[in-house]
């Protein structure tokens, strides 16, 4: 079975939303300090704020005052969200959506755990923008990070 990946573009998309979080009063961050600030190739970074304003999570404004900007206050924007608007679904099964799946004989219930799967990823990657950037997790999820166990690999 592979491991849950997520991917370098969804990496980074979450990492320049998050910048853009940080830096709503100040105004729209050009893709150069953003690529600058997160350590970003910046052509790789052009496509994914393009990908992310089209998905309707950023705007943009050409010129000298121009820049990026998010579309929605960060408190409204999720990791999912962003995550899902540059690699699609979090979670799927063979290409498909758990809900359009159907199992058989001793396998039948595994659809139910395809869906809990899928259920405690949204939980997790629920948090909003401005929680991560604020440095503070919501207490079941920093409780989970603080597992010794959620640190190693079996």
């Amino acid at each position: 079975m592979r491991r849950m990946r997520i991917s370098a573009r969804a990496d980074y998309a979450v990492r320049a939303a998050l910048q853009l979080a940080a830096a709503r009063d100040s105004g729209p961050l050009k893709a150069e300090a953003i690529s600058e600030g997160q350590g970003i190739s910046h052509k790789f970074l052009e496509g994914i704020l393009g990908d992310m304003r089209k998905g309707g999570l950023v705007e943009s404004q050409r010129g000298g005052r121009g820049g990026y900007w998010l579309a929605r206050p960060a408190e409204s924007i999720s990791v999912a969200d962003v995550i899902r608007c540059v690699d699609g679904p979090l979670v799927s099964v063979r290409g498909e959506r758990p809900p359009d799946l159907a199992y058989t004989g001793p396998a039948e219930s595994l659809l139910p755990l395809w869906i809990a799967l899928r259920a405690s990823v949204r939980e997790v990657l629920g948090v909003s923008l401005a929680e991560v950037a604020a440095g503070g997790l919501p207490a079941g999820i920093a409780a989970r990070a603080d597992d010794p166990e959620a640190w190693t690999n079996p």
